[in-house]
């Protein structure tokens, strides 16, 4: 599937939406951001792993554990990522990836380029923080 999409091919506007390149084409970006994703995850868990042989100063036990917590939300963050990255995955499959949850119309080719988990379209996009920031608001 993936050998449809030459490494210089990028979506546009003048073809049909999400014929088999376009597929293919963000099937393999969403398959490196997870791949990219995993490998940074792991190295920094081996920095981790080192880091933790006991500090005898205090101070640097200190830093060391913020330097954990942080990279323990980092971690948080990024299994999230991985779970909407499996998700989009997963619309591929169905043939619903590029389509807006809330309108059923087609996702620009711009906003899936730029954030291929994208689930809304701008404009439902837009709709829905502006309902967030309401309710926040009141």
């Amino acid at each position: 599937m993936s050998d449809l999409v030459d490494a210089d091919y990028v979506p546009s506007e003048d073809e049909p939406f999400m014929n088999e390149r376009q597929r293919a084409y963000f099937r393999r970006k969403l398959i490196k951001w997870k791949d990219d994703i995993l490998k940074e995850a792991r190295e920094t868990l081996e920095v981790l792993q080192k880091e933790s042989a006991n500090h005898p100063d205090l101070a640097d036990r200190a830093s060391s554990e913020t330097d954990r917590a942080i990279e323990l939300r980092a971690r948080d963050r990024q299994r999230k990522l991985i779970a909407k990255i499996d998700a989009a995955l997963q619309r591929l499959e169905e043939g619903t990836y590029g389509y807006c949850e809330e309108t059923g119309e087609p996702i620009s080719l711009k906003r899936l380029d730029a954030r291929p988990i994208a689930t809304l379209s701008i404009e439902a996009q837009e709709r829905h923080e502006r309902r967030e920031k309401v309710y926040r608001d009141e």
